[in-house]
């Protein structure tokens, strides 16, 4: 990891930053009313001196340091991950190929992936979560360092696009939970949706959306199957909806374009400043 003393810090980005992630943390905490909602701002495209900015204590804005983080694409992620500290809770949250798992399941501080929708993902990533897990056991004489399971979102087709990643909701969904629940190096942490774009705009506190009455369907019929008697989280919202997917019951919500403002093309993305 780069010592990140020797990453600048744009003290009027910091505090426009702030501003904002405050202001989203407001807006949670009043639709919320009392509960523990998370939020993941989502950093894709932005350059890492943003989320440091973020994550680091600032006693003077009266909030507390941002941890949880969300990314789109693995190899961002994952460089992003070498230059910052490691108490960042990483989420992967992009739609997720088999060709990633390995890379992704190798980062110490990768907190949950969001997007697996079949069963050959998870058993790829159990794999080679627990070898990475096995090889950090035995090369380290620190056990607190020891990567912990991965916490796993089952993404849940809500809407029906062929053009939308997730399983079709049914017997499906249920499997593919099933099959993460007995996973030796996942840990179940619940159900995610995106939904259709429509639905989202048309989503306020009053107004319920169908994708999210699916995934809450979802979650209670797959806790039945299951046999679960703890909470299965509900991942449903971003920043056009966020609000709404809280009313109706969201534990998680992930909000970029809030936050960070307009994100540039992948292309003229920077990973540093």
């Amino acid at each position: 990891m780069t010592d990140v003393g020797e990453m600048k810090i744009d003290p009027t980005r910091a505090a426009a930053l702030t501003s904002q992630i405050k202001s989203v943390s407001e807006r949670i905490a009043a639709v919320g009313k009392g509960r523990n909602v998370r939020l993941v701002a989502v950093s894709k495209l932005k350059p890492a001196n943003d989320i440091l900015a973020l994550a680091q204590p600032q006693p003077e804005s009266g909030i507390e340091p941002q941890f949880h983080f969300g990314e789109n694409y693995a190899q961002e992620l994952a460089q992003k991950a070498e230059l910052l500290p490691r108490n960042i809770r990483w989420h992967f949250i992009g739609g997720l190929q088999s060709g990633h798992c390995k890379n992704l399941a190798k980062i110490p501080n990768l907190w949950c992936v969001s997007s697996v929708d079949t069963l050959k993902k998870a058993q790829l990533l159990d794999r080679y979560r627990g070898e990475f897990i096995s090889a950090f056991t035995s090369s380290s004489s620190s056990s607190s360092e020891v990567p912990e399971k991965l916490n796993i979102h089952v993404q849940v087709n809500t809407s029906g696009e062929a053009s939308k990643s997730g399983c079709a909701p049914g017997s499906e969904t249920v499997e593919l939970c099933r099959a993460v629940k007995d996973a030796p190096n996942l840990h179940l942490l619940g159900l995610m949706t995106i939904g259709a774009i429509a639905r989202s705009v048309a989503t306020t506190a009053e107004n319920e959306n169908e994708d999210f009455v699916t995934l809450k369907e979802q979650r209670d019929l797959v806790a039945k199957e299951l046999g679960l008697v703890d909470n299965l989280e509900l991942s449903m919202g971003m920043s056009e909806d966020f609000e709404g997917a809280i009313a109706m019951g969201s534990d998680e919500v992930r909000v970029g374009s809030t936050i960070f403002g307009t994100r540039p093309s992948k292309a003229d993305a920077k990973i540093q400043e």
